[in-house]
């Protein structure tokens, strides 16, 4: 896990950054029971993946319970990034009609269990689309304190989109100096078309003082802020 820098450099500046977004996300739950939450970005390569995956650490270890659920069923990284297998995963559970706890990656963290994508299936929009994919979040979110969820891009396939319509809320991750603010415009205008609930932005890949960091900031959503 070499990406995993709260776990591998918990002092570093970027680890602290990511438990300012943990705050920032537990505050702005204070009002409402936000248990499911995608976690996505209008392009690839933006650091989604890493984001949540250091994400779902830093919540872990304020004693919450949280899972990693990769339904990115097109190039699934989850599995890459916490370097475990991915035979078995999210596909499974559906199209089988198991229980996801037998499928269940343990022993990353103890608050932390990860499910993989599984098989790529060759209608990744209709599973995420099914009944028994929101039963299934339904089923996680009353088992977890916080669900993760790893998406597709936004913009070149519907499968993000069509998810954000029954899970609670969707975090941005925007890579600085990649990402064209119209095409990170577009993004959040095609989730906004079908209601979702866009959480916030976190800005990756900052340049500070002439030395390229890995740092993020995240954004309370306005909506969500004039809740407080």
């Amino acid at each position: 896990m070499k990406e995993m820098i709260v776990h591998n450099n918990p002092k570093s500046p970027i680890s602290e950054a990511y438990r300012g977004i943990r705050t920032n996300l537990q505050f702005a739950n204070v009002d409402h029971n936000v248990k499911t939450i995608i976690v996505s970005s209008a392009t690839s390569g933006e650091g989604k993946t890493t984001t949540l995956c250091n994400l779902a650490m830093t919540l872990a270890d304020s004693d919450k319970k949280v899972m990693i659920v990769d339904c990115d069923l097109r190039k699934p990284r989850v599995h890459k990034f916490l370097e475990i297998t991915n035979a078995q995963g999210v596909t499974d559970v559906l199209l089988r009609g198991e229980h996801y706890s037998n499928y269940l990656h343990k022993g990353i963290h103890p608050q932390l269990d990860v499910l993989t994508s599984g098989r790529i299936p060759t209608n990744p929009s209709e599973l995420l689309n099914s009944d028994a994919m929101k039963a299934f979040m339904k089923q996680l979110s009353e088992d977890y304190d916080y669900v993760l969820i790893d998406t597709p891009p936004i913009i070149p396939v519907t499968d993000t989109v069509i998810m954000s319509t029954y899970i609670d809320r969707v975090i941005l991750v925007c890579a600085s100096g990649q990402i064209e603010v119209e095409m990170a415009k577009k993004a959040t205008e095609k989730l906004q078309h079908v209601g979702a609930k866009i959480l916030g932005i976190v800005l990756n890949k900052v340049k500070m003082n002439s030395k390229k960091y890995h740092y993020y900031y995240y954004y309370m959503n306005d909506s969500d802020a004039k809740k407080k």
